[in-house]
């Protein structure tokens, strides 16, 4: 018997604000403190939200967007702050114990 398989795609379960916040704070806790890890989940939630529009609120092209956020992209954090507010997410810094 063949067992068919499908790739995972974590964008297609993310379908609200609650779900993208939940998927967040999993990526954040188990990603710690591995920044490709964490843009990897930014990548995630842009795919999930829509890339055109972001593109468009971004002001970067989906191409650069796609490359930014990919598994090799390498973006500054101007870029990963555009996103993130974009997305309506905020950055923040918090001292640590």
């Amino acid at each position: 018997m063949t067992i068919k398989t499908s790739l995972w795609d974590s964008a297609e379960h993310l379908k609200n604000d609650e779900d993208i916040r939940l998927y967040l704070e999993a990526c954040i806790e188990e990603g710690g403190d591995d920044p490709v890890f964490i843009l990897h989940a930014l990548g995630v939630v842009a795919r999930a939200k829509n890339m055109s529009q972001l593109a468009r609120n971004t002001g970067l092209t989906r191409e650069g967007l796609y490359k930014a956020l990919s598994p090799d992209g390498n973006p500054s954090f101007i870029t990963v702050a555009k996103v993130a507010r974009a997305l309506g997410l905020q950055i923040s810094l918090q001292m640590g114990h």
